[in-house]
């Protein structure tokens, strides 16, 4: 008994010492004269970033609940879960929770939290396009490269043309005298042509298509789709933020780095990936030097004038898709991108999502129209250059729907259309709309034309 009590009478006799040690050292310090301050003590600054911190923590909480609850209920839907997360988002926002109930809007998502989900968003938006451009298999754009190229083409140059075309009515609607109607023009038409490459190519695996002729076909035009899209977006954001003496060094700049990327970057990456593939195992070294090199790329393309979502992007082509240093960062960043990151981003999307700005007949009828345009360029540019390629017309048509599909890639065009100041807030809404939408009816159209198998349970979909 005595040898269990022996070291808790040590402990205490610690303790007792060690406050009376310093019960002594803060009674010879009380004699002590220090420099006169600047008054800083008992200021509330530390509060105020407490506070700040636990509204941001705990909207965080509501966020990734919301997201994950709404995910789950269209995943039960055979839907893809982000559609759930994306109206999630919008739900916390102004449109409804704003709406129905603002004093527990304005405790649980205040106007304080918004600049700094701003910045947890957009640095999950570049570690997520990193991650796109690693999954991103290129050899995909060498099979079928007639076909692919020319129905991915198609549905992005039929989309463009029209959104361009809405762009001629819609200016003097919803835009100001300070967007010059060139740049409008162009993010209407770039906001028209793109395709959700992860989403189409999750909708397609759960239901066993990726090894159709159909899934294939698919596949490939939808990342040529990507890689053509991608960069016409940021042919259009330098144009957007250049200077009229800044264009022809912007674009320069711009095709410098990619040169720089694919001529030095490419191989580097893939000697890296041999490496880290010979090692076999998994070190937090190749983990460091990927976010090393994503975030200097992302840097890069932001102080050139393009986007940093960009650089991102280029950086994880370049990494071989099917190595092991792929498989580990996809491994490593996915969950933390897709729990965390994406659903701030989806809030963040929300709050500047007003949908009560869409009102009255007409509004309703424009957001209609633009969904209309949309669908059409999307579904019939792609669809009608599968038939001319030689596929049947229901295979046509499911390709073309697949084209449709939008998801998040839409909304990161269209919040950087918002940041720049060449969408309002009201056409921001209506286009958050039409990306739903599309993405919405892309499953259901799937089913009712009855061209692949039922699908299995939908896994994440992002």
């Amino acid at each position: 008994m005595m040898t269990k009590a022996k070291p808790a009478l040590l402990y205490a006799a610690m303790i007792a010492a060690a406050i009376a040690a310093f019960l002594w050292i803060r009674s010879a310090g009380g004699t002590l004269v220090a420099p006169a301050g600047q008054g800083g003590f008992g200021r509330h600054g530390g509060q105020e970033s407490g506070a700040v911190l636990t509204h941001v923590l705990l909207a965080l909480v509501v966020i990734i609940l919301c997201a994950r609850a709404l995910g789950w209920v269209f995943r039960r839907f055979n839907q893809p879960p982000v559609i759930g997360e994306i109206i999630a988002g919008i739900l916390l926002g102004p449109s409804l929770l704003g709406r129905v109930l603002p004093g527990v809007s304005a405790y649980l998502l205040p106007n304080l939290v918004s600049p700094f989900l701003s910045v947890i968003a957009n640095v999950g938006i570049i570690l997520y396009m990193f991650l796109v451009g690693v999954e991103l298999n290129t050899d995909l754009l060498r099979e079928r490269t007639h076909s692919s190229v020319a129905i991915s083409h198609a549905s992005i140059v039929a989309p463009f043309l029209l959104g361009s075309a809405l762009a001629l009515w819609l200016y003097p609607l919803f835009s100001t005298s300070d967007v010059p109607f060139g740049v409008f023009a162009l993010f209407m038409g770039i906001s028209m042509s793109v395709t959700a490459f992860p989403v189409l190519a999750r909708i397609i695996t759960d239901r066993r298509m990726q090894k159709s002729q159909l899934g294939t076909i698919s596949l490939a035009c939808a990342a040529v789709d990507d890689v053509t899209a991608w960069c016409l977006f940021a042919l259009v954001v330098s144009v957007a933020r250049a200077h009229a003496g800044r264009v022809l060094l912007t674009f320069s700049l711009t095709a410098g780095f990619i040169f720089a990327v694919f001529v030095f970057v490419r191989p580097a990456a893939a000697w890296f990936a041999r490496q880290h593939a010979a090692r076999r195992q998994t070190g937090q070294g190749s983990i460091v030097i990927a976010c090393a090199a994503l975030l200097l790329a992302a840097l890069t393309t932001q102080q050139i004038g393009i986007h940093a979502l960009f650089g991102a992007f280029l950086v994880g082509a370049v990494i071989p898709h099917d190595s092991l240093l792929a498989r580990d960062i996809k491994q490593k960043f996915e969950d933390l991108v897709v729990v965390l990151f994406l659903p701030a981003f989806f809030a963040f999307t929300g709050l500047r999502t007003q949908i009560g700005l869409v009102h009255g007949l007409r509004d309703w009828l424009v957001c209609l129209l633009i969904i209309g345009v949309a669908s059409l360029g999307k579904f019939g540019g792609g669809s009608v250059a599968a038939r001319l390629t030689g596929l049947d017309w229901r295979q046509s048509a499911s390709l073309g729907i697949l084209m449709n599909t939008r998801g998040l890639m839409e909304l990161i065009v269209l919040n950087v259309g918002l940041d720049l100041g060449v969408l309002s807030p009201t056409l921001f809404a209506m286009l958050v709309i039409m990306a739903i939408v599309t993405t919405l009816a892309t499953t259901p159209v799937l089913h009712a034309l009855k061209t692949v198998p039922e699908p299995v349970a939908l896994q994440e979909a992002v």
